[in-house]
C-alpha cells in the first residue's frame, strides 16, 4: 500500500522500533531497522565510491555503528533514512580523504552484509562509471536528489548551502552525465 497513509504508518513503525531498541537494546528491533534500510544504504554507498563489494559494505557497517551511538540524539527532524544517508555520505567522504577512524564494528553488524547487490548490465556499469567520474559535489547532489529523493532544501541544509546552489549543481551534474553517456554511446557505435 502506497500513499500518505502508508508513509505515516512506516514512520510510526520506525519510531516504535527505534524506541524499543533504545529502551532494551533489542536485537530484533535493530535487525528490523537494519534489514529495512541497509539495501538502499548499500546502493547509495556503492554509487558514492564507484564500486561494489567490500568498500560500500564497510561504509554501511561503519555508518550503522555511528548511527547506533548517535541514535539517542536523533530528533526526527527528517526521516530516519535521510539521517542514515547523511551518515553514509560523511563516512564515504572521510574515506576519500583518507581519515581512517576507529573501525569498531558492532557485533550484530560484524557478520557478512545481508545485502546482495543487483546484477550488473553493460548499461548499468556505464551509468555507474559516468556517475563515479562526476566531480564530487555534482555526484553527491545527483545521488541525493535523483536517486535517494532528497529535496533541494534538505541537501542545502546538509551541505550548508542555499537550495539554488543545489539546483545548479544538479543541473550541471545531469548535463555532464548526459554528455558522458552520449560520448560512451558514440564510442561504441550506439
Amino acid at each position: 500500500m502506497n500513499g500518505p497513509t502508508a508513509g505515516r504508518r512506516d514512520d510510526a513503525e520506525e519510531r516504535r522500533l527505534v524506541a524499543r531498541f533504545l529502551a532494551t537494546r533489542s536485537d530484533e528491533a535493530f535487525l528490523r531497522l537494519y534489514d529495512r534500510h541497509t539495501p538502499a544504504l548499500y546502493r547509495f554507498a556503492a554509487r558514492l565510491v564507484g564500486g561494489s563489494g567490500a568498500e560500500p559494505a564497510e561504509i554501511v557497517q561503519e555508518a550503522w555503528v555511528r548511527a547506533l551511538t548517535q541514535l539517542e540524539k536523533f530528533r526526527w527532524g527528517s526521516s530516519l533514512m535521510t539521517w542514515l544517508c547523511g551518515i553514509v555520505l560523511n563516512r564515504a567522504r572521510e574515506l576519500r580523504r583518507g581519515d581512517a577512524r576507529d573501525r569498531r564494528i558492532v557485533e550484530l553488524v560484524e557478520r557478512e552484509p545481508r545485502v546482495t547487490p543487483p546484477p550488473e548490465t553493460p548499461w548499468s556499469r556505464a551509468v555507474e562509471r559516468a556517475i563515479r567520474d562526476l566531480p564530487e559535489g555534482y555526484r553527491e547532489v545527483l545521488l541525493l536528489h535523483d536517486v535517494e529523493g532528497y529535496t533541494h532544501e534538505e541537501i542545502a541544509r546538509h551541505f550548508g548551502i542555499v537550495a539554488g546552489t543545489s539546483k545548479s549543481q544538479l543541473h550541471r551534474a545531469r548535463l555532464a552525465l548526459r554528455e558522458a553517456l552520449a560520448a560512451k554511446g558514440a564510442s561504441h557505435g550506439g
